[in-house]
């Protein structure tokens, strides 16, 4: 039996098949997609499609997913779970400042707190880790600001294996990784087993490959699709919901139609040899 729930933190259950944020934005994820209109009312229909887990940043536009989200979805209702990212500064659609100063960590925190209209952000998460600020002072300002009833949890993204092993040995807060992970593309396969060995929620960004679902993966693909009367991108999303238990993909569209395709997923049950012949497509 696949589960459809995973507990973060082992207090924040949430549907396994979450929504991310980024496709609200332009490309590079600056500045607005469309209308914004439009983006309303697809996060509005992601939570009245039964979505518990809203996956955003503060760079994304930079700042307008999180505008959005707090326009569409506050005030939260009970069981929506709102993550967001800082650690990451932009300047441009393809400029991005890895920034882990602990005041600038502090600030932007606050700023998000701000924009999501909240006091307490559910689960933030470390968008990069700074390589010229020690990961104890990084992690020592989240712990800070959960101390504070800012934040509730802590996550890191794009963390390897060592990474993640230093970081849980310097604090509990950590609950959650968001790591490069789909049908195609495994590198953090390590990681994702010890987010299994720690319970940790694993959050695959580009889950659907980044529409790189073609090549050698087309024919398969299709033909699992067919049998189940899918389309490629929801056997690729069920897949990673047979594949670990503690893996939770939050998909990103900005189209409606593409919104109830992807969570169509979650109803997706996969037959052994289904899952043996995706399996075998890691490139």
């Amino acid at each position: 039996m696949i589960p459809d729930t995973f507990s973060i933190g082992g207090d924040l259950p949430v549907r396994r098949l979450g929504y991310g944020t980024a496709q609200l934005t332009g490309p590079g994820y600056w500045g607005p997609r469309g209308e914004r209109a439009d983006a309303v009312a697809v996060l509005r229909r992601a939570v009245e499609r039964g979505v518990t887990l809203i996956d955003t940043a503060d760079n994304y536009g930079p700042d307008l997913a999180e505008e959005l989200v707090a326009e569409a979805l506050h005030p939260y209702r009970d069981g929506l779970v709102i993550a967001t990212k800082g650690g990451v500064v932009r300047t441009g659609d393809s400029a991005w400042h890895i920034e882990g100063r602990p005041e600038r960590l502090r600030a932007m925190c606050e700023a998000s707190l701000r924009r999501l209209r909240t006091d307490c952000i559910d689960l933030y998460q470390l968008h990069r880790l700074d390589p010229e600020v020690p990961m104890a002072e990084q992690l020592g300002t989240l712990d800070e600001l959960r101390a504070e009833g800012k934040i509730r949890y802590v996550g890191l993204d794009s963390v390897t294996a060592t990474q993640l092993t230093e970081a849980l040995a310097l604090t509990s807060s950590i609950v959650s990784v968001q790591n490069r992970f789909n049908l195609l593309d495994r590198q953090s396969a390590e990681v994702l087993a010890l987010c299994a060995a720690h319970d940790l929620a694993f959050l695959p960004w580009f889950p659907l490959a980044n529409g790189a679902l073609t090549a050698s993966a087309a024919d398969t693909l299709d033909a699992v699709a067919a049998r189940h009367g899918a389309g490629r991108g929801q056997v690729a999303l069920a897949w990673l919901l047979h594949h670990s238990p503690v893996l939770l993909p939050t998909p990103g569209t900005g189209s409606l139609t593409h919104l109830e395709e992807n969570l169509g997923a979650a109803e997706l049950r996969l037959d052994p040899s289904d899952v043996s012949l995706l399996d075998a497509l890691s490139s």
